[in-house]
């Protein structure tokens, strides 16, 4: 399912909060602003509250690069 072998992690290089979508599209092989299009998109139409938890587990349960 990955784009490549690698461990998924937040990304140190794609960061703007926690570097949570940076590491995704790392890990996925796709591009960071259609990661964080896509996740913005998901956030607006499920009323905005869900995506900022799962966002925040992300943030604690991915270590860092």
């Amino acid at each position: 399912m990955a784009g490549n072998n690698s461990k998924l992690t937040r990304s140190s290089a794609d960061k703007v909060v926690a570097g949570v979508c940076g590491g995704l599209a790392e890990w996925l092989g796709w591009d960071v602003t259609l990661v964080r299009l896509i996740y913005v998109l998901i956030s607006i139409f499920s009323a905005g509250f869900p995506g900022f938890i799962v966002y925040v587990i992300l943030w604690v349960i991915m270590p860092a690069k």
